[in-house]
């Protein structure tokens, strides 16, 4: 427990964050990370608001305390004068600062240039907004239109800031929500309907790769899950939820409620991982298994593997096998695998339950008139039926006795209130259609929105965390468990994970996969965690990345995958052995050494192992007929070449050097068939290039042949999700086989998932494809980043 001291210096820092505009929550998250909270009380001492500033003051303070550059502190008290007389007074100010002073350093701070480049002074008139904001919508009219809601509100912002970098966001974001809702009128059911595509659309920068180690962690990089409570605090208020009549419902748990849940769960956090199983899971899920899981594990409770199956329509015994065999292989042990299917009997005791306390009815709506009476926010004329009737309705349903689509049970929420997730959201269907875990029992299911809280709280979840785009359904999580009387579990909402060059939409991937773009839920240039599989990358890698990233709130970045491959590189370069394969073989002949007679070089496995351990090395045939990749062969030298060209000298890594002496050309007098070469065995030379090569094992024997697969980027665009024909962004190169690669002998006994580095060529995988005839490679990752900042 904390001493009284530490109790009251948190109170302190809490009341100082607090004056200066912090939310409450935004201040007790900072308080758990000790280096965020001395940076921010030395930036409050320094800007001189000890007693309080202005919201946007404070928040600017808070993304100084957390993203200014370490390698420029000596100009941070002149960032901190522009903060606080507000010469710098817009988010997009802030960050042009951080990054010129990031690019400047401990160099001289140019005011001028700096002023400049961050739009000091410059004031972009409200008449001026409207006109480009006008101008943004006239040019996407027709795509609005066709998506109404849905339109990438993201397009019309980056025009207005490409035309005036400096207005006023919230000027900006406010003149286009009213040019929207003049155009389109209210917003629907329809538009609200997946929210996940609207905060698709906020994707902004892209954050490019690492070019070198990352700095000595912080403390919230060592442990991340510093910022979620302790079961036993799960007594504050978790949410308000405000309705129409002007009450405030605000959500929390009695005390004889939370002493129940902490004596059946021993005072332990229990997390879950519900995934839907309707698809393969993707890296976006490997995010999420991360805070689930890791939560738990930190801090020593267990963690569900929760199947999230109430839609028998869509899932499929498939996808329940891979996602408990791919769960496994991301490194976590599931507390217990359950299925929202187990507690049917539970939920649809609830419902009626629910019907008895006045808080559901049976609706017989269409789902045409439903979606209308939401547009208009219009009750239902079933709302008001007596709550016998609706019980006795409810049972025909469960019993088999009212046909599909002609009824369902709806929630009886608020249909004035401001929040969709309100308007009294469907609890239960019709669907004669047998369930892959439950069989044929149940002929009425429950909805996602009704049975994801009753089923947090049965299994006592002490804290339920999910992807921002569920936060607008907290409101309707809280109210039915508030009503029903159960337990109430912390929710936190985190970021999505999105990464460049890929799409993470099952619809799209199901897309992708059912049309034959790709070949499989498994093909290795999707971004399916078995595609990652397949294509090399260890779980391990996947864990660090997800890790760095961190689990914030902040949902506004579109992650580079040169970050990715990155942490994959970090990994492999440790663990893998290494090999020779030539691509593209050609034939050099050493004319002065002896024919028909092969001899063996010591290769190193790995660039660091000592060299007085024979374990340390394989052995490599040599002869004197080599290949070496033609793409190191020019007929033209040039200063900054270090292949092999005529009469120049290179050396064949772990053997000679030699030098070109005659090239042997087809009859077109173009086509390079031989090399011949002579060697310098004594290495009186020095060449600066070295070769990678294959040699002939043994005389007239061809080097052993292997398919390789190079993978790449599946998609040409950072974000091809944006994109109205993003199938036809498709990259033609994302997948090159070669089938008749040369590889060294030791290779032969390689075996399936059996990772290598080719040198010079990049990191494999052995392929599921593979026979004892014919091995095939996969290119986990080339050695370096072939992509230039900001991944093209």
């Amino acid at each position: 427990m904390p001493g009284k001291d530490e109790g009251a210096g948190k109170e302190k820092y809490l009341e100082r964050f607090l004056k200066i505009g912090l939310d409450e929550r935004t201040a007790k998250n900072t308080i758990a990370n000790n280096k965020v909270t001395a940076n921010l009380t030395a930036l409050i001492d320094d800007a001189g608001v000890a007693d309080g500033c202005d919201r946007s003051v404070g928040n600017f303070l808070y993304t100084v305390a957390t993203k200014y550059p370490s390698n420029a502190l000596l100009h941070r008290p002149t960032l901190l004068q522009y903060i606080v007389s507000s010469k710098i007074k817009t988010t997009a100010q802030l960050d042009a600062a951080l990054s010129f002073l990031a690019d400047t350093g401990l160099e001289n701070l140019d005011l001028k240039k700096f002023e400049e480049s961050c739009g000091v002074g410059v004031e972009v008139s409200k008449e001026e907004i409207e006109r480009i904001v006008t101008e943004a919508f006239e040019e996407n009219k027709v795509a609005i239109l066709e998506l109404r809601y849905r339109f990438n509100v993201g397009e019309l912002l980056g025009h207005v800031r490409k035309k005036q970098p400096w207005a006023d966001g919230k000027v900006v974001k406010k003149l286009i929500d009213s040019k929207l809702y003049e155009l389109l009128g209210e917003r629907t059911a329809a538009d609200n309907e997946k929210p996940s595509k609207k905060k698709k659309e906020k994707l902004a920068k892209v954050e490019s790769a690492p070019v070198s180690a990352p700095e000595k962690p912080s403390e919230e990089d060592l442990n991340p899950f510093l910022i979620f409570p302790n079961p036993e605090e799960n007594l504050k208020v978790h949410t308000e939820v405000p309705f129409s009549d002007g009450s405030i419902l605000r959500c929390c748990n009695t005390k004889q409620l939370l002493d129940k849940h902490l004596k059946a769960t021993d005072g332990k956090v229990w997390t879950r991982f519900p995934p839907e199983p309707n698809g393969y899971l993707h890296i976006g899920h490997a995010k999420a298994m991360f805070i689930d899981f890791g939560l738990a594990k930190d801090r020593e409770g267990g963690c569900y593997l929760r199947y999230d199956d109430t839609n028998p329509e869509a899932e499929k015994k498939e996808y329940i096998d891979h996602i408990e065999e791919i769960v496994e292989w991301t490194g976590w042990k599931p507390f217990k695998i359950t299925y929202t299917s187990d507690y049917f009997q539970e939920l649809y005791e609830l419902a009626v339950e629910l019907i008895r306390r006045g808080h559901a009815y049976v609706d017989h709506q269409t789902p045409d008139e439903i979606k209308e009476h939401r547009e208009k926010k219009l009750n239902s004329p079933w709302r008001d039926r007596p709550i016998a009737e609706s019980l006795k309705l409810f049972e025909d349903m469960r019993r088999g006795l009212i046909d599909e689509g002609k009824a369902t049970l709806r929630m009886k929420q608020d249909m004035q209130s401001d929040n969709f997730n309100m308007y009294d959201l469907i609890a239960y269907r019709i669907k004669f259609t047998p369930h892959p875990h439950a069989g044929d029992k149940w002929c009425i299911y429950p909805s996602y929105d009704y049975a994801h809280c009753i089923v947090d709280s049965l299994e006592n979840i002490t804290h339920s965390l999910c992807s921002l785009e569920f936060e607008t359904r907290r409101a309707s999580y809280y109210w039915l468990l508030h009503v029903l009387g159960l337990y109430q579990p912390y929710v936190w909402e985190y970021s999505r994970l999105n990464i460049s060059n890929t799409v993470m939409s099952k619809r799209k991937l199901n897309r992708l996969v059912t049309e034959k773009w790709v070949d499989g839920w498994d093909d290795p240039r999707l971004m399916t965690l078995a595609g990652l599989r397949r294509r090399g990358i260890p779980h391990t890698a996947i864990n660090s990345f997800v890790k760095g990233i961190g689990i914030t709130r902040s949902d506004g970045t579109l992650i580079s995958v040169e970050h990715l491959e990155y942490h994959v590189r970090e990994e492999l370069n440790k663990t893998v052995d290494r090999a020779m394969v030539v691509l593209h073989p050609l034939k050099v002949v050493i004319t002065n050494m002896e024919a028909n007679s092969t001899i063996e070089v010591d290769a190193k496995k790995k660039p660091d192992a000592p060299d007085d351990d024979a374990s340390s090395f394989y052995k490599v045939p040599f002869s004197n007929v080599v290949y070496i990749d033609r793409l190191d062969f020019r007929m033209q030298d040039s200063k900054d070449y270090y292949g092999l060209a005529p009469g120049k000298s290179v050396i064949l890594r772990y053997a000679f050097p030699i030098k070109c002496t005659e090239v042997i050309l087809a009859d077109d007098n173009e086509t390079i068939l031989e090399i011949r070469a002579e060697s310098d065995p004594l290495k009186k030379t020095k060449p600066k290039g070295v070769l990678h090569w294959v040699a002939q094992p043994s005389p007239g024997v061809d080097p052993f042949k292997i398919e390789v697969r190079l993978f790449d980027r599946l998609f040409l665009s950072e974000n091809p999700a944006e994109l109205d024909n993003w199938l036809g962004d498709l990259n033609p190169k994302s997948k090159v086989v070669i089938p008749n690669a040369y590889a060294v002998p030791s290779l032969r006994n390689a075996a399936i998932g059996h990772r290598f580095q080719f040198e010079r060529l990049g990191y494999f995988v052995v392929d599921k494809d593979s026979t004892p005839e014919n091995l095939v490679f996969n290119r986990t990752v080339t050695l370096k980043d072939r992509y230039s900042k900001g991944g093209k």
